[in-house]
């Protein structure tokens, strides 16, 4: 018997997948990327993530309201990610005897509210019980110009990568709830102590889909040549986008955007600032590449930041550390599939 841990979470798909074959001319691709790619009179995105509780979220300091948002937000940025707009949302969840119709009620005004916000449509909604606690699954559908849809595996030796926002955030607001988690287990009423530091919370329990990058690459005439969206780290995405692409890479230390509030928690923490960012992941920011003749116009777009350039498969996927030294990425971010997880 092979245990699940020791192929991950991406082996694992992989795994299913690999001798999977298209039997439609309209599926356009099914597998690979952040959704897949149909054709009806268009192109059609289709995007699907399940959430768990004990695994995905944990509800001794997850509001049920932002646990709908945030899982809604999720997959909606996985339409984002492939140059789409997201038009419906399918959900479906499964709900143990503990929840009651109030619960309910409050995990779906999360929902309709990022629905609203993206103007989305919710059009099927299914519930069933459950023996394990909350669980959500959500489908996003979206659409995409003809031709205009991005892949991962589309990227080009010299194109220049970019992020949008600023990356560890989330991991570091995890890590804050954790350890109010802790310090107070057992104790009905506690005030936690989360001034200065409303950045990261928002971060992790209430992240935004970036609908405004997409916008702005729009206006100024910009398609990437490849993109992902960035929710188990930056590296694993990195490593994701030149496996399919058959490139390498190199991106510079000193380049990637970490926000303050970031910096004095990781510090506070006694953690690799480098290895917050790079690993920490739930960023929901784009990780996209454009060709070399866009660097100009790339650095002028507010909210996106240049961090490094691809090159010939054969030279690898590296970090350029502040002090020149190249250090060989390897993804370390979050998987559902590890042993001990917990989160």
């Amino acid at each position: 018997m092979t245990e699940i841990a020791s192929l991950g979470k991406f082996g694992l798909i992989e795994h299913l997948t690999n001798d999977l074959k298209i039997q439609n001319s309209s599926t356009i691709r099914a597998f690979g990327d952040d959704a897949a790619v149909l054709n009806h009179d268009g192109r059609t995105l289709i995007s699907n993530r399940l959430f768990l509780e004990g695994i995905h979220f944990d509800l001794t300091y997850f509001a049920l309201k932002f646990l709908g948002y945030k899982t809604t937000i999720a997959c909606l940025s996985d339409i984002y990610a492939m140059n789409g707009q997201p038009k419906q949302l399918l959900v479906s969840i499964g709900i143990s005897k503990r929840f009651s119709v109030e619960d309910i009620d409050e995990l779906f005004m999360g929902v309709e509210y990022a629905c609203e916000r993206h103007g989305v449509d919710i059009v099927s909604v299914n519930t069933t019980a459950s023996l394990t606690g909350l669980s959500l699954s959500l489908s996003s559908v979206g659409e995409v110009e003809k031709d205009s849809a991005v892949y991962r595996n589309t990227a080009k030796v010299t194109d220049l990568i970019c992020i949008s926002g600023d990356l560890g955030a989330a991991y570091m607001g995890l890590q804050l709830l954790e350890r109010e988690k802790a310090v107070h287990t057992g104790e009905k009423d506690f005030t936690p102590d989360f001034a200065g530091k409303e950045y990261l919370l928002e971060r992790q329990l209430k992240p935004e889909a970036r609908k405004d990058i997409l916008e702005l690459l729009a206006k100024n005439n910009i398609r990437p040549t490849s993109m992902i969206n960035i929710v188990d780290g930056l590296a694993s995405e990195l490593l994701h986008i030149c496996k399919q692409s058959q490139v390498g890479c190199s991106i510079y230390e000193e380049r990637i955007p970490i926000d303050y509030q970031t910096a004095m928690m990781a510090e506070q923490f006694n953690m690799n600032l480098s290895t917050v960012a790079l690993n920490g992941g739930d960023d929901y920011e784009l990780l996209f590449t454009v060709p070399l003749a866009m660097h100009e116009k790339i650095q002028s777009i507010e909210g996106v930041r240049l961090i490094g350039h691809l090159t010939s498969q054969d030279e690898g996927v590296n970090l350029i550390a502040r002090d020149g030294t190249q250090i060989s990425l390897q993804a370390q971010g979050w998987t559902a599939t590890a042993e001990n997880s917990n989160e």
